[in-house]
């Protein structure tokens, strides 16, 4: 595959600040104090940009893009270099050494960072039934050791639940807490999106993090997955606001662009001065998931839109 975008800035670099916070630290351990950074302090851009790879998702389904692929289109299509990798692309692979292995293999000849996986369909971590939440820890655990394998910090997961909310909080943080007990021995964290249901009241998920009380165990602030039930939806810059402090990754959703290239529905300079201000010093997540532009437009979209902030935020 030839390559179509320019190689990304601070490749070696990024590389370094990567492994700062691939080993699980608390955001305290690895961050600047908020305020505190500024362009003369660091060279480097405070932050990086990945690519999920939902992004991809009609392409992948389609058949148009193989999954062993997808590190390399990042790379040479988009000119990012790290990834984040979807369970739903490779589902019956977790277990599968020499697919895990060629999945590595294939990242580093490229020059990309394997970041995390994104799980899906293993069930209930916050399952009011304890041996259906037990059952769903166990399902978990093979993307754990997938995640170890890949060399990724993080696998994302759902705080899904039903019943009280209350009630919900101490299923979840119970979930939770016992499979990033799990994931700890294999040097990989446990982080939370907001995802729907009581995951996307930010003060909801903030409090289940705080019962987890286990520095391995986080969130991934999304910016756009707000919707608590139909027609309920929660502030996302107060979510965001909210779940910042135990970030470990942050995804960039997208859907739509105007004409001056600004996301119609997250004001991206509002909400990366929310994360700026938190102190985070990770990577950002390219996630288109939009219908107006392709997937390939959407991303690039994304990413320059990212670059642009990025940028201007240095400079302030």
């Amino acid at each position: 595959m030839s390559v179509s975008e320019p190689m990304p800035e601070g490749h070696n670099a990024a590389r370094r600040r990567f492994l700062q916070f691939a080993g699980g630290f608390t955001m305290a351990a690895i961050v600047a104090p908020t305020g505190a950074w500024s362009a003369t302090d660091d060279p480097e851009p405070w932050f990086h940009i990945s690519l999920a790879q939902w992004s991809l998702n009609r392409a992948l389904f389609a058949g148009d893009i193989d999954h062993l692929d997808f590190a390399a289109v990042a790379r040479t299509r988009f000119g990012i270099e790290a990834v984040e990798y979807v369970s739903q692309f490779f589902p019956d692979k977790a277990n599968h050494e020499g697919f895990l292995k060629d999945m590595r293999t294939r990242a580093a000849d490229h020059g990309v960072q394997s970041l995390l996986i994104m799980v899906d369909g293993e069930g209930a971590l916050g399952d009011p039934d304890n041996k259906q939440r037990m059952q769903a820890v166990r399902q978990h655990r093979k993307w754990v050791r997938a995640a170890a394998a890949l060399g990724c910090h993080s696998i994302r997961v759902n705080a899904e639940s039903h019943g009280d909310p209350n009630d919900q909080s101490r299923h979840a943080a119970d979930g939770l807490r016992t499979l990033t007990e799990y994931a700890d021995a294999h040097e990989v964290n446990v982080i939370v999106e907001n995802h729907g249901g009581m995951s996307s009241n930010g003060a909801w998920l903030a409090d289940v993090i705080q019962r987890v009380d286990h520095p391995r165990c986080g969130t991934l602030p999304d910016f756009g997955n707000f919707q608590i039930r139909e027609g309920d939806w929660y502030d996302r810059y107060q979510g965001v606001r909210e779940m910042m402090p135990f970030a470990k990754a942050v995804s960039a959703k997208s859907h739509a662009f105007d004409e001056a290239g600004d996301e119609t529905g997250t004001d991206y300079m509002r909400m990366l001065k929310i994360v700026l201000d938190a102190g985070y010093r990770g990577w950002i997540g390219v996630e288109y998931e939009g219908s107006a532009h392709s997937e390939d437009e959407g991303i690039r979209l994304t990413r320059d839109l990212l670059r642009r902030c990025r940028d201007q935020l240095s400079e302030a």
